[in-house]
């Protein structure tokens, strides 16, 4: 007799008590593992594959900085070292432009901005004639001053990332601490440069490699710096602090000849050459600037004033005065990129160049800047600009290459490392101050870059009346 009553018996029912999966089921549940497995394996493959890439791209890098010799002489710790500070300073610029200039009014921002680059060229103004017998005398220290920059960067960007969100009046003092410590690593990375020089390698091809690794690095930490910011602007500057600790850590890794200062002498801009042998042993020979040199490091004023000139004037130009139906961001970076791909050229032109001819090289790139802007002046537009970008990034490059070659042909190895450090900084101190007129400078386009071009115009006069006899017949290098 059978009932329609429940089992009485509660819980799971034993497996033999199951019943058989059918056929169709079995051969799916086995068709679903055998593709996991493959995805599995496909995965792996994958996941070997993108490695693989990766190793193989690393180890081409590292390959390419130890060409030539840079490997035995330490260069090549200097070129990646470089390459993290750029890949560093692309966060903070990427993080602090949109809350510089993109989300603050236009007024505010230039007040803000002004106020900025003004302290900033106050401790330059002060600190130029100081930072090249500061580092000549910097016997023992050379690797930790690097460091130093770097760390000190590192430290004000976990800052800058909490002021950006609480709008903290730390803001500016960091960002202004940024921005010094990044020149100041400039400085000393040309004083590094000549004391790791491979014997089978020009300064100008070091120089050109090392900035040109500069490039590779920001190219490659820009997107993910843009990555993170999207989560919030904090977040790209929480990633730099990140690539401020490896290049301090990489900083420290350098070969001691960087400390290295024996037999060195000291550059100065005025005053007699002296031997040393009559003062007292603890101070060292001074030799006054060549004359050529002189003459390339006023030429090359002109391209660097002109860079600071357009990276604040476009900067607040392009927001307030849109060409057409392009954002201002666009706008604003392709102008930088045209300036970038200059960049880019100018250094593979002095790569590739074997012989060149510095003194016309930097006068060429002094006038070429100052045609342009008259014709971007003249014929105000989108692909004026993005040939004055791109004019300005060639001539900045290719005037301090020819710079670089003048410094090593005139000036005694002894005392290359002084005058890097004096010429470069006098070129920071030359962009804040082209920054400071661009952001003086009324929001009209034609009005703008007709000053800047009369002011190059202006330059490039005073540089050819006080060319030095005999500068146009120099040998070239």
């Amino acid at each position: 007799m059978t009932t329609d009553r429940p089992d009485p018996t509660p819980g799971p029912r034993p497996e033999s008590a199951r019943p058989a999966p059918s056929g169709a089921v079995r051969r799916s549940l086995s068709g679903a593992a055998k593709g996991a497995k493959a995805a599995g394996r496909g995965a792996k493959v994958a996941g070997r594959g993108a490695g693989t890439a990766g190793q193989y791209a690393v180890s081409q890098a590292r390959r390419a900085t130890r060409a030539e010799g840079a490997g035995d002489s330490g260069l090549s710790r200097l070129i990646e070292l470089h390459a993290f500070n750029a890949a560093g300073d692309a966060a903070v610029a990427i993080s602090l432009a949109g809350t510089l200039f993109f989300q603050v009014p236009t007024g505010e921002a230039r007040g803000q901005v002004a106020l900025f680059l003004g302290l900033t060229m106050l401790p330059f103004a002060i600190v130029a004639p100081l930072i090249g017998p500061f580092l000549d005398r910097f016997s023992h220290g050379r690797r930790w001053a690097v460091g130093a920059t770097m760390a000190i960067r590192c430290f004000l960007c976990w800052v800058l990332a909490t002021a950006v969100i609480t709008e903290s009046p730390w803001l500016f003092p960091a960002a202004l601490g940024v921005l010094v410590a990044s020149k100041a690593y400039g400085v000393t990375r040309a004083a590094a440069v000549p004391r790791l020089l491979p014997p089978d390698l020009t300064l100008v091809k070091a120089n050109a490699r090392v900035s040109l690794a500069g490039i590779v690095g920001a190219g490659i930490s820009a997107p993910l710096a843009i990555l993170a910011s999207t989560f919030g602007p904090e977040w790209s500057l929480r990633y730099g602090f990140v690539v401020f600790v490896l290049a301090t850590i990489w900083a420290i890794r350098l070969p001691e000849k960087v400390d290295a200062s024996q037999g060195e002498g000291e550059l100065v801009l005025t005053g007699p050459t002296t031997t040393g042998t009559t003062a007292s042993t603890s101070r060292r020979p001074k030799t006054r600037i060549p004359a050529a040199v002189a003459f390339a490091l006023r030429a090359n004023c002109g391209p660097r004033w002109l860079s600071g000139f357009l990276t604040m004037f476009m900067a607040f130009l392009l927001r307030d005065n849109p060409i057409g139906d392009w954002k201002p961001e666009v706008l604003l970076g392709l102008v930088i990129g045209a300036a970038g791909l200059g960049n880019t050229l100018g250094i593979a032109i002095g790569s590739l160049l074997q012989r060149l001819n510095p003194a016309m090289t930097v006068v060429l790139a002094l006038l070429a800047d100052a045609v342009v802007a008259v014709v971007a002046a003249l014929f105000y537009g989108l692909p004026t600009l993005v040939l004055l970008g791109l004019t300005a990034g060639l001539a900045q490059s290719l005037a301090k290459l020819s710079l670089d070659s003048t410094i090593q042909r005139d000036v005694p190895s002894r005392i290359q490392a002084s005058a890097f450090a004096r010429s470069d900084t006098t070129l920071q101190l030359a962009w804040v101050i082209g920054g400071f007129v661009g952001i003086a400078m009324p929001l009209v386009p034609q009005l703008g870059l007709g000053i800047a071009a009369a002011a190059l115009g202006a330059w490039a006069t005073f540089v050819l009346v006080s060319r030095p006899p005999g500068t146009a017949a120099t040998a070239r290098t």
